[in-house]
């Protein structure tokens, strides 16, 4: 499973409650998640309830089953206090399922500073490493798990590592 974005993955469902939402079709115009996304994929997910103020954005996997379904499992923001939403818990609205990308998951918001250094964080999201001393190294942290600067005996302040990549 992997995680996938794609442009103009939009359907539509009357799905009720906080559980999987089933997929009702593509809008006109878009295509479906399982034909965008893929079967067993994740994705970035808003869900809209027409005629509402309900709201939700997240990460969900996406089932190529009969109904096709997205299931939510990860809230990233909601009008819920960014928990799941009872959709559709008044009535019988028609809910906005569509692929986005949230604003949180961009690099522009975590890099900050003159000189940081961007990485993915062990939650797999945008991270940054600030600028290191002079005479410092860059070397992965103990956990391995991300980079971190280092004091270096012998490095002197202005040494630079050249690295070119073919293209």
């Amino acid at each position: 499973m992997a995680l996938v974005l794609n442009d103009r993955v939009k359907e539509t469902s009357t799905s009720q409650g906080t559980g999987t939402i089933n997929l009702a079709g593509a809008a006109t115009g878009f295509e479906t998640f399982v034909a965008g996304i893929g079967n067993t994929n994740e994705t970035y997910y808003c869900i809209f309830e027409q005629g509402t103020s309900n709201f939700e954005v997240g990460k969900g996997t996406v089932t190529d089953s009969t109904p096709d379904t997205l299931s939510r499992t990860t809230v990233i923001s909601s009008s819920n206090s960014d928990n799941l939403v009872d959709f559709n818990s008044g009535g019988s609205s028609t809910l906005d399922v569509f692929c986005t990308f949230p604003a949180s998951k961009t690099m522009d918001m975590v890099l900050t500073t003159q000189g940081d250094m961007p990485y993915a964080s062990a939650a797999n999201t945008p991270a940054r490493l600030a600028l290191g001393s002079a005479g410092h190294i860059l070397q992965v942290n103990s956990g391995g798990n991300a980079p971190e600067w280092a004091a270096s005996t012998s490095v002197s302040s202005g040494f630079v590592i050249a690295m070119s990549i073919a293209l």
